[in-house]
């Protein structure tokens, strides 16, 4: 028999990560080798399922008011033995997935489940500039940003008045893409506008920085219950501006910078979920606040046959969903009354 919401009383069982499926064959093969099959272990491991579902996995029946049923696939779910992982995710492939993808959240919040990710959140982790604003007052200093539009008045160079404080070289990239995806350097406001030209083609938001210059270092510090658990480091490689793994960068894990350590209780108050990333880039002299990922990736360990870093994020992660969850479904049952 399916659990109901009415009837439940089990522990969490469920972890349903809410992505677009649009992959590639390869690039799901390689997903599914590195990070899906190692999440679906872990979960395992620590007693429950975590399985990988397209928005439209998800029916709502909302026909008895005040008690919304919630399918995954064909399968009943309720709040207390379910959560719904509900990044946001925006590569040009899953462009048209957008609008399912955050109305879908906003359902389930709605519905009572307890969401890692409210839908506020998602929304402040996919856009660049949103996270530097949501994060203003950080104790490390964030890149200094502009935030352009590519619409059909791209070519009216319109966007040029938030340029003159800009220094060149600059980055230029999407507000919303991950993995390091359309990075790229201008040298010079004509270079913006060619790739403003190119952006409009997908109606594609961009953020220009000022570039921290050659060799610069990624530092993602993964927070898990408000404590900075691990710290991957990440290196260009040589002429190349970004470093991330998908532009030639290497990677590694390594000890956490103090500055790091010491900041992560401020990103945490303004954060208070169970598990979040955040990126910085350090230039030789000092660091800078680059990004913010919900749903960062936990890197594997490549030179670890056993990948022993990658799963103990991933278990102190899952652990931190369960434990909010279960502190999350008592506060709730209280409020109702039911226990």
């Amino acid at each position: 028999m399916n659990p109901t919401p009415e009837n439940d009383t089990g522990p969490l069982r469920r972890m349903c990560w809410i992505f677009p499926d649009r992959e590639s064959t390869r690039t799901g093969a390689m997903w599914k080798h590195y990070f899906w099959d190692l999440y679906e272990e872990v979960a395992e491991q620590q007693g429950m399922s975590w399985t990988r579902h397209s928005p439209d996995a998800v029916t709502v029946d909302g026909t008895v008011r005040g008690a919304p049923r919630v399918y995954v696939d064909d399968e009943l779910v309720s709040p207390h033995d379910t959560l719904f992982v509900t990044a946001l995710y925006s590569l040009p492939y899953q462009s048209m997935d957008i609008f399912n993808q955050y109305a879908l959240y906003a359902v389930l919040e709605e519905a009572g489940f307890y969401l890692p990710f409210p839908p506020k959140v998602s929304l402040i982790g996919n856009d660049k500039l949103a996270t530097l604003l949501h994060l203003n007052g950080s104790p490390v200093p964030p890149i200094p940003s502009i935030r352009i539009g590519s619409g059909r008045d791209v070519g009216k160079h319109l966007y040029e008045v938030a340029l003159t404080n800009m220094t060149y070289p600059a980055i230029v990239k999407p507000a919303g893409w991950c993995g390091g995806g359309g990075i790229n350097l201008a040298r010079s406001s004509e270079d913006i506008r060619g790739l403003a030209s190119l952006a409009q083609g997908g109606d594609t938001t961009l953020v220009v920085q000022p570039y921290l210059g050659d060799g610069t270092v990624d530092y993602r510090v993964y927070v898990i219950d408000g404590k900075p658990y691990a710290v991957l480091k990440r290196t260009p490689e040589d002429g190349s501006p970004v470093a991330n793994a998908s532009r030639g960068g290497t990677m590694e894990f390594a000890e956490i910078p103090a500055e790091l350590a010491e900041a992560t209780a401020w990103f945490a108050e303004r954060l208070p979920i169970p598990f979040f990333c955040v990126d910085f880039l350090h230039d030789g002299e000092r660091f800078w606040l680059s990004e913010l990922e919900p749903d960062g990736v936990i890197a594997p360990d490549l030179d670890d046959p056993d990948r022993t870093i990658q799963r103990g994020i991933t278990r102190a992660r899952f652990a931190a969903y369960r434990d909010a969850h279960a502190k999350w479904w008592a506060n709730s049952s209280a409020e109702a009354g039911t226990i």
